[in-house]
């Protein structure tokens, strides 16, 4: 890994996108208030409630934390508040564009499995490092669709 990235830039979808953002807080309360009445108030399972609330925010935990993307010279890393993942370009066989990001494939052409076995980069509200990172990733896995 060389001392210095070749790009860095943050994403943090709560705080960019503050119209999505509310609609998505007071769908989470309708969800809990709907959700209680259910488990708790008819079945009288309380855990279901829990597990259910639980799985729900930790499925949407990317949107509320903030992400940094790191580009070196061999590999990708990404930083959550306390998790690091690091990847290296030679993992991934080809990657594709959308108006929110680039995602990371580890086949030969784009795939439904892509979302689980590839890596998504979400560009930042203002995009900035978005020719960059296309032009980074064209010289380090070279097959864009």
């Amino acid at each position: 890994m060389s001392p210095e990235p070749l790009l860095t830039w943050r994403s943090w979808p709560f705080i960019e996108r503050p119209f999505t953002s509310v609609l998505l807080i007071l769908f989470l309360l309708f969800l809990a208030y709907f959700l209680w009445n259910v488990t708790v108030e008819e079945w009288h399972q309380p855990w279901y409630y829990y597990l259910g609330m639980l799985l729900v925010i930790g499925t949407l935990l990317p949107y509320f934390i903030p992400t940094t993307y790191y580009l070196y010279e061999n590999e990708i890393i990404i930083m959550y508040l306390f998790i690091k993942i690091t990847r290296k370009y030679s993992d991934f066989g080809c990657f594709y564009c959308d108006k929110r990001g680039v995602m990371l494939s580890t086949f030969k052409m784009p795939r439904r499995l892509d979302p689980f076995r590839g890596q998504s980069l979400r560009f930042s509200k203002t995009q900035t490092e978005k020719e960059q990172l296309l032009e980074i990733l064209r010289e380090k896995i070279g097959k864009q669709y």
